[in-house]
């Protein structure tokens, strides 16, 4: 009669441990000349005929337009001469506390649909954001 772990389909046999510490089977042509893996890739010096120096000025360039200084005082004067909150906006304006409060600290991207509608909710003239 066969036991109960076997009936189970269980295999008691010797337990095999593995270990997390990786090998050095690789071998010492995989590195680099400074002992680093060498992958198939360009180096990190280089990336698509740039330099990384090249590559972060390039950025600088790239910078998204954000909401004016006078959009952003305007929008807190006429908020406040109306005597609303930053959620009383939101709310009349079918979104979110946090659009806000971006665009009255400047960080926001300046849609000139939301500030129109702006406009309307607190009754003044808002600067526009200029059209690319």
């Amino acid at each position: 009669m066969p036991s109960r772990g076997e009936m189970a389909g269980q295999d008691w046999g010797a337990n095999v441990v593995f270990s997390s510490r990786p090998t050095s089977a690789r071998p010492q042509s995989a590195r680099g000349p400074d002992g680093a893996p060498a992958g198939p890739g360009p180096s990190m010096s280089k990336v698509a005929g740039k330099t990384n120096q090249q590559l972060e000025d390039e950025t600088e360039e790239l910078k998204h337009q954000t909401v004016s200084a006078d959009l952003k005082k305007a929008i807190m004067q006429a908020r406040n001469a109306k005597g609303m909150s930053q959620k009383d906006l939101a709310q009349k304006l079918m979104t979110d506390v946090k659009t806000v409060q971006e665009y009255e600290s400047g960080k926001a991207i300046p849609n000139n649909a939301l500030i129109a509608k702006m406009e309307r909710e607190l009754g003044a003239k808002l600067p526009r954001a200029p059209k690319k």
